[in-house]
């Protein structure tokens, strides 16, 4: 998806637009190879972006759209390094952290009262600190960086086993 996004017109509202000539993220990923059917990702971007029609993406929406692919690869580097015992253990403190929020704790003794009334409010919360974004990001541009400077010089890891 991140190859299809970089080379196609992105548009939100519609799987093809003839008028703009633009393409949605899951086929332009499926025009790179990338073979999925994922309808909910369909449903969450054109949610995301607050598409009424079909129209062009913006610059912003492409650009957070590639920085939640990034980083999901460096969670799932990530994720291959550790071992299932922490991550069993991270997902139940996850698990506990939801349960929590349900009932409204807010960790420090208070009830988050004031937005139960109000569908939809859990996304103004944020999930993860600026400072483990800015990490992930350095983490997933050097990797970028390597993979790029590897297909220039020709360095592919199926010729280093030859």
């Amino acid at each position: 998806m991140l190859r299809g996004i970089e080379t196609n017109r992105i548009i939100v509202g519609a799987y093809v637009d003839r008028d703009s000539g633009g393409i949605c993220p899951m086929l332009a990923a499926h025009r790179n190879g990338g073979r999925t059917s994922v309808g909910s990702f369909a449903r969450a971007w054109d949610a995301y972006t607050g598409a009424k029609r079909p129209r062009r993406a913006t610059r912003r929406e492409v650009n957070y759209l590639r920085s939640l692919l990034e980083t999901s690869l460096v969670h799932e580097s990530l994720a291959d390094t550790t071992s299932i015992a922490e991550l069993a253990s991270q997902i139940r403190a996850e698990r506990a952290e939801i349960r929590a929020r349900k009932r409204g704790d807010t960790g420090d003794g208070h009830r988050g009262r004031e937005l139960r009334s109000r569908a939809g409010w859990a996304w103004l919360r944020p999930s993860r600190g600026f400072d483990e974004y800015k990490d992930l990001l350095a983490a997933a541009e050097e990797q970028l960086s390597e993979r790029r400077a590897a297909e220039l010089i020709g360095d592919h890891p199926a010729e280093r086993l030859r």
